[in-house]
């Protein structure tokens, strides 16, 4: 688990970075809102493999840094890289309990798609036998039902979406798919690429608004190449920021209201964690 370091700034005037206003609305404080980058698998238990034998973890990795130090650049100097060692499934209710105990505002699970083995193909690139699927290519963002803050965790989802929308990103939509068999997933907006998938644990035991990201399919022999350069981390990183922003300011201004509603309706209780594996 790693706190990350930068100078911090005022992103205001950055196209699209700056906190949403409102007249005698509450402003975001960045400086306070703590937000969890989570790095997806670990060095040892790397997840999927690329088109080109590349670990998921290695991609997880450099995403989940670049994204979090332009959070730190843009003013949200709590953000947090969380990364576990232990392997699954110890190793994913370990992240649960840390970011439970720090209770962070935000939780972003990063990580990479692949697709089911009956989709994979061979190919020989630079002499060696790979395997690979161009069948599908996008991004695809996760929530849980089960999460303690649904609600939250989808208006997050969908900020996400459309700021990976309007920098000329598109989401796969091939898990609505019957092919995709027990993989198939509902998708709750249409527009966003948002999906519903509550049995995660990383989003279904926080009890913060928590997403999940694939970034991109590296089992595409063209997506992946895309996915290795800063150019495509640089837009999605752009993304988060702007998303994170906004959530934020929406969240200042909605504080008030929401006190007075959990004084007369308590909030939704999270999910109890099951004993630890």
């Amino acid at each position: 688990m790693l706190t990350l370091c930068g100078a911090p700034h005022s992103a205001g005037g950055e196209a699209g970075g700056g906190a949403l206003s409102k007249p005698g609305g509450r402003a975001c404080d960045r400086a306070a809102f703590r937000v969890l980058v989570d790095v997806g698998h670990t060095a040892e238990v790397s997840g999927a493999r690329s088109a080109r034998a590349v670990s998921e973890y290695e991609f997880n990795l450099r995403l989940a840094q670049q994204i979090g130090q332009a959070l730190i650049d843009a003013g949200f100097v709590r953000t947090t890289l969380l990364i576990t060692a232990e392997p699954p499934r110890r190793g994913l209710f370990q992240r649960v309990e840390r970011a439970n105990g720090l209770a962070a505002d935000l939780l972003l699970s990063i990580h990479h798609d692949s697709v089911p083995n009956e989709f994979l193909e061979t190919w020989e690139f630079e002499g060696e036998e790979y395997r690979f699927s161009d069948r599908f290519k996008g991004h695809s963002i996760f929530v849980s039902h089960d999460n303690a803050d649904w609600r939250g965790s989808l208006r997050f989802g969908r900020l996400l979406g459309h700021a990976l929308k309007a920098r000329g990103l598109q989401y796969t939509p091939h898990y609505t798919e019957a092919i995709m068999g027990n993989r198939r997933r509902e998708l709750v907006d249409a527009s966003a690429g948002v999906y519903r998938y509550d049995q995660l644990v990383v989003l279904k035991y926080t009890r913060m608004p928590a997403i999940l990201l694939e970034a991109g399919s590296i089992i595409n022999r063209d997506e992946e190449l895309e996915l290795r350069f800063s150019e495509r981390r640089a837009r999605i990183s752009e993304s988060v920021v702007d998303a994170v922003a906004n959530f934020c300011a929406l969240r200042a201004r909605r504080q008030p209201a929401l006190a007075t509603t959990q004084h007369a309706n308590p909030a939704k209780r999270p999910a109890l964690l099951p004993p630890m594996p």
